[in-house]
């Protein structure tokens, strides 16, 4: 089977692209909001170009450490983001895209998974993981923003 499971998230932000983009381009804003609720993050390495590495460790809230490493696939600024999640698990390719519209940006996240029947019973986990992760990042823009 070739068919990918597909995990689709997305949110209107009410700022502009360049400032949504800069969230994540940016890795001293990225290590705040990055992840579910209850972690912490550590960037090791954050080389923002296609075929550059990103290496962050994300720590719950006991205190376990989960190192993650990705390869930037394709970037265009203020317009999509492209990286293949190698390990610790779960290898997917994560694409985000950023969509200007009336009220703001629509933010995009489309995760690919191979179709396991681990990454199927994973599915609605990660899904409100994502929410989570939406969640920490407005609440970020808000303060980077002043509240606006």
């Amino acid at each position: 089977m070739t068919e990918k499971m597909e995990i689709l998230n997305d949110r209107l932000f009410g700022i502009d692209p360049a400032t949504l983009f800069d969230a994540f381009a940016d890795p001293e804003k990225l290590k705040h909001w990055w992840g579910p609720h209850g972690f912490t993050n550590t960037i090791d390495e954050f080389d923002f170009r296609p075929g550059g590495t990103w290496r962050i460790t994300m720590t719950a809230s006991n205190g376990t450490d989960f190192p993650n490493h990705s390869t930037f696939q394709e970037i265009v600024p203020e317009e999509r983001i492209v990286f293949l999640h190698h390990e610790p698990m779960h290898v997917y390719t994560m694409e985000m895209t950023f969509v200007p519209g009336s009220g703001g940006t629509r933010l995009h996240w489309r995760m690919l998974f191979e179709p396991t029947e681990e990454n199927r019973q994973l599915q609605k986990f990660i899904t409100a993981a994502n929410e989570q992760n939406f969640d920490r990042l407005e609440s970020l823009l808000k303060q980077l923003t002043g509240g606006r």
